[in-house]
């Protein structure tokens, strides 16, 4: 079984490395650790409960038209364990345009060892993808006619995961999109043709004693025509409540991370960005704040709960 489940995933990399696509990067998160099915439909229903995330990231304070994004994520198990449903939306705004994104995600849960312990999840993901801009909001070094009419777009999403994951450790690959869309490119301030994303995320759990955890975590976004992003995050559990942790992200930004859990269905957290590239004479950094809630009476809480 488990020689098959490897033959999957080199196939599934594989497949996502090779096709020619092109656009920019997707919004980015400091959190994604804890905002998973942000970035992978196999993670919906995973927590074993009704899971609802809000994220608002903040970014480049300071940077007048710089990006700011708002996540919202809700999923949870059906009855048949085996199949997790959840729904996704992101808002992002950037310069003179906004985008929105609203997907039903779908995911299905398979043993993998005897144990019962490690599970592969396939996740499936579609819905649709609004953009809108507002040239009024915006001066632009070279215009013409583009830049004459507003433009409002409607297209579809369609994005599929790989979500492989024990009591103490997951991997997973995914595409957010598979489908070609138009989205507007700050760099060359145009709209352009949405490119094709690949995104891997891991981490584990190790237990330093009884009331200390070492939560290791890593995420990388790669598309063609953009730089790859890495973030490697290192977080430490405090008691089952309290959560600190600091951040890299390649050649981007330092960031440090806390979070509290207030109650055993409400977190709250908190991360900031020191930027480390050149616009770090023009910025004071970027917010970020994530509340979860999550709701017992539907099935029980994910014991032990580390991601």
């Amino acid at each position: 079984m488990l020689s098959k489940i490897n033959q999957y995933l080199t196939i599934f990399l594989v497949l996502c490395c090779t096709i020619n696509t092109m656009a920019q990067q997707d919004p980015q998160y400091t959190h994604y650790m804890y905002n998973t099915m942000s970035v992978n439909p196999g993670y919906a229903g995973q927590r074993n409960t009704l899971s609802i995330t809000g994220l608002n990231r903040t970014q480049w304070v300071g940077i007048e038209g710089a990006p700011n994004t708002f996540s919202f994520a809700a999923h949870g198990p059906m009855r048949n364990e085996r199949v997790g449903l959840g729904l996704s939306a992101v808002a992002d705004q950037l310069g003179p345009a906004q985008e929105i994104y609203v997907d039903a995600n779908f995911s299905y849960t398979i043993p993998v060892s005897y144990s019962r312990e490690t599970k592969l999840s396939f996740g499936l993901k579609g819905g649709i993808h609004q953009l809108d801009t507002d040239w009024s909001k915006g001066q632009f070094q070279n215009p013409d006619v583009t830049f004459t009419e507003n433009i409002s777009l409607l297209s579809p999403t369609v994005g599929a995961g790989l979500y492989l994951h024990s009591n103490d450790w997951y991997f997973g690959a995914s595409v957010p999109n598979i489908l070609s869309t138009s989205h507007y490119d700050d760099f060359s301030e145009s709209i352009a043709s949405e490119r094709l994303h690949v995104f891997l995320i891991a981490g584990m759990v190790f237990d330093l004693n009884q009331d200390l955890k070492f939560k290791p975590s890593a995420f990388a976004k790669a598309v063609q025509g953009a730089p790859v992003i890495v973030d490697v995050s290192a977080n430490f559990l405090l008691y089952e409540k309290l959560n600190l942790g600091v951040a890299w992200r390649w050649d981007d930004a330092l960031s440090a991370m806390a979070g509290f859990q207030v109650t055993e269905g409400l977190m709250i957290g908190y991360g900031y960005d020191y930027t480390t590239s050149g616009l770090n004479n023009y910025t004071s950094g970027s917010h970020e704040i994530l509340i979860r809630f999550e709701v017992q009476k539907l099935g029980r809480f994910l014991s032990p709960r580390f991601f």
